[in-house]
């Protein structure tokens, strides 16, 4: 699709559209959330994204601000400023009616935001491997972006990458390194607004949450299911924070199941039940 200017930022979009839609019936929207720093639109382009459309499904995906083909500035990376990217991108997209969000990993987490921010905008979000930006979020942000930058400059972990990846994976990291020491992002993911136990439980909107069980992510599922008045979490057998791509097609299912469960459109699929 190109460019779309979403308030002030360059937004790199790619839209899917519904396929096999029954006729007079208006297709469900899905807005796909990428992760931070290795992540991008691609995840979804070539996993989840034309099995929805396939199902009936207007897709959007969009690289977040920083990464991808979006423009890249040198400040402004606190999670309200992803959650303000994607309200001016709906508007500039002109995406009528509430969306279904889908987040991976820091994905999840402009999700949760975004919920709470805007809930007449919001049918339903899916979190694959994902937390709200909470206190205990702020200090692991803090801990793993500074281990990043470290991590990411070194010259043999490129080398080591690109005899054991290829060239695609040691690119992306080579992009994250350069985000890093380009921009305040490192200080600005951990001073964003945070969201307290009250707030989680005002958001109103179906959530399902997804996560390994090898994943350290794993062990908040129960205290979600708490605070949640519409919850369901799974838990995936054998997997790590990767699930996404470890355990797409059981992914794709669970997704895909939950928005039709909360929609008020029916898909081609269902026959219009």
């Amino acid at each position: 699709m190109g460019v779309v200017n979403a308030g002030g930022v360059d937004l790199h979009v790619e839209r899917m559209p519904a396929r096999n839609t029954a006729e007079g019936v208006a297709p469900p929207t899905v807005v796909f959330v990428h992760g931070m720093l290795v992540d991008s639109l691609i995840s979804y382009y070539f996993t989840l994204a034309p099995v929805f459309a396939a199902a009936g499904m207007d897709v959007i995906m969009y690289d977040l601000r920083g990464h991808g083909r979006s423009q890249r500035l040198p400040t402004g990376y606190t999670v309200e400023d992803f959650i303000g990217d994607l309200d001016a991108l709906l508007d500039g997209l002109e995406v009528p009616g509430p969306v279904h969000l889908v987040g991976n990993s820091y994905g999840g987490t402009v999700a949760f935001g975004y919920a709470a921010l805007r809930p007449d905008r919001v049918a339903s979000i899916s979190v694959i491997e994902s937390e709200p930006a909470t206190d205990a979020w702020s200090r692991k942000m803090a801990a793993n972006l500074e281990r990043a930058a470290t991590e990411f400059a070194r010259p043999d972990l490129h080398r080591q990458l690109a005899e054991e990846h290829g060239p695609h994976v040691t690119k992306r990291v080579r992009s994250a390194s350069r985000l890093l020491e380009s921009s305040t992002m490192a200080r600005d993911v951990p001073a964003s607004r945070l969201m307290d136990e009250e707030q989680l439980r005002s958001l109103r909107c179906p959530v399902l949450a997804i996560y390994g069980s090898e994943s350290d992510l794993a062990a908040q599922e129960p205290w979600l299911k708490s605070l949640l008045a519409h919850c369901r979490t799974v838990v995936v057998p054998e997997q790590e924070h990767w699930v996404l791509m470890g355990a797409t097609a059981l992914v794709s299912d669970l997704v895909l199941e939950w928005i039709r469960e909360h929609d008020g459109a029916a898909t081609a699929e269902d026959g219009g039940r």
